[in-house]
């Protein structure tokens, strides 16, 4: 057997906080390697936001040329192209990857990057033994190793499909249900609609979008109605999913009343767990937590000194901005000494959905449990821009303490287009 590898730093993962990672820590001067499973960018690039983004896009094109007849334009009868779509989407999937600067940036670093390695494990605190057959000995780690799709343990789960899934589809499915309304479930939901899927969409709770402003969430669900979408709140509890003549059947029940949904297509969309399978942590002395995410202390340490965390794979706010500052923080921390430490920020958020939904601060609800708040709101079916656009349905909204200075206010902003 060959003798490991050594390095200063190793990264276990090449999404946004494994790249930002690797980065920090060669620019310090740590002699760094990357570990990709797949891809250089990980899911952001190649299964998250740029595919899900341009297929947004061409979902909102359709949208905006089904009004053009109000305008006086004429047109011929609209038609989507399912195949050229999916090459549009692999073309500015490569292009982003091609033009990342922070891949340029990783060489000129001196980076070693293992792309296509598959999973790394740890044999023992410092040796990460990799599926291509490398050993690597690491005086640190980052671990980057990003999140996978929740599974459920209910009797024919094996027929549904995770928004990857959705993503990869080789042709518009007639039908669709989608199990979880949070900002994935919504996305795919409110993509496919514009597609043409009938999409039924289901939400355990009260409703959807459930971390949203409840404002923001009537409004979506509103309009997703008015276009068809059929969404279920509260729907009740999933006995099991099965084969049918059409795809697959869900069977579920609320209040002893027995029902079913069925889909050419189920999209299961019910949170999101840190992908550590195949690491095992704890051969490196890496403490999980009771949800399963990477444990870590206000330095993104991990139980073990030596091995720090960042990303998805923790569980914080799983969005690419904070998972790029945590990665700088990790980094920092695993070659200078803990020094860094993560602080609470207020974290702009939105979605890709028709309506188009964001947020900046706390909810109105969060706000008036600590606070005395006031309340102003804008709707768009009484601005002009709007009127002139066609989007009249939705609001522009915020709140703030009266009689508070610009710099100690407290702030929602919540939106809806």
């Amino acid at each position: 057997m060959k003798p490991p590898t050594r390095c200063d730093v190793a990264v276990i993962g090449a999404g946004p906080a494994g790249v930002v990672a690797a980065l920090r820590a060669a620019d310090l001067g740590a002699k760094t390697v990357l570990i990709a499973r797949a891809e250089f960018g990980g899911m952001a690039a190649n299964d998250g936001p740029v595919p899900v983004r341009t297929l947004a896009h061409a979902a909102r094109l359709l949208r905006d040329a089904r009004q053009l007849g109000s305008y006086g334009i004429a047109t011929g009868q609209l038609s989507l192209d399912y195949v050229a779509l999916l090459k549009r989407v692999r073309d500015v999937v490569s292009e982003v990857r091609a033009r990342s600067s922070f891949r340029e940036q990783i060489d000129d670093l001196g980076v070693t990057v293992r792309e296509h390695s598959g999973t790394a494990r740890f044999e023992d605190p410092h040796t990460l033994a990799i599926d291509d057959g490398a050993l690597l000995c690491a005086d640190k780690v980052v671990v980057c190793t990003g999140g996978r799709s929740r599974t459920l343990p209910i009797p024919g789960f094996e027929l549904t499909a995770t928004h990857s899934d959705a993503w990869g589809l080789r042709t518009v499915p007639a039908s669709m249900l989608v199990i979880g309304a949070g900002a994935t479930g919504v996305q795919v939901a409110s993509i496919f609609s514009a597609f043409g899927t009938r999409v039924q969409l289901f939400q355990a709770g009260p409703r959807i979008l459930p971390t949203e402003d409840e404002d923001v969430s009537k409004s979506v669900a509103e309009t997703f109605q008015a276009s068809g979408v059929e969404v279920h709140e509260e729907f009740g509890v999933i006995e099991r999913f099965e084969r049918a003549t059409s795809g697959v059947r869900m069977a579920y029940s609320k209040d002893r009343e027995r029902k079913s949904a069925e889909g050419e297509l189920v999209i299961v969309a019910v949170g999101w767990v840190a992908d550590t399978t195949g690491l095992s942590p704890a051969a490196a002395g890496i403490a999980l937590d009771e949800r399963g995410f990477v444990k870590v202390d206000s330095h993104l340490a991990t139980s073990a000194g030596h091995v720090y965390a960042a990303g998805d794979a923790i569980g914080r706010m799983m969005l690419v901005p904070q998972a790029i500052q945590g990665a700088f923080i990790a980094a920092t921390n695993a070659v200078c000494g803990p020094s860094l430490i993560v602080e609470k920020q207020v974290a702009p958020i939105g979605s890709f959905t028709n309506p188009e939904y964001a947020q900046v601060g706390l909810t109105e609800a969060r706000a008036k449990e600590n606070h005395r708040i006031a309340v102003g709101m804008l709707r768009f079916d009484e601005t002009t821009r709007t009127i002139i656009d066609g989007h009249t349905q939705g609001f522009c909204s915020s709140s703030s303490t009266p009689q508070a200075s610009r710099s100690s206010a407290v702030t929602l902003w919540a939106s809806v287009r």
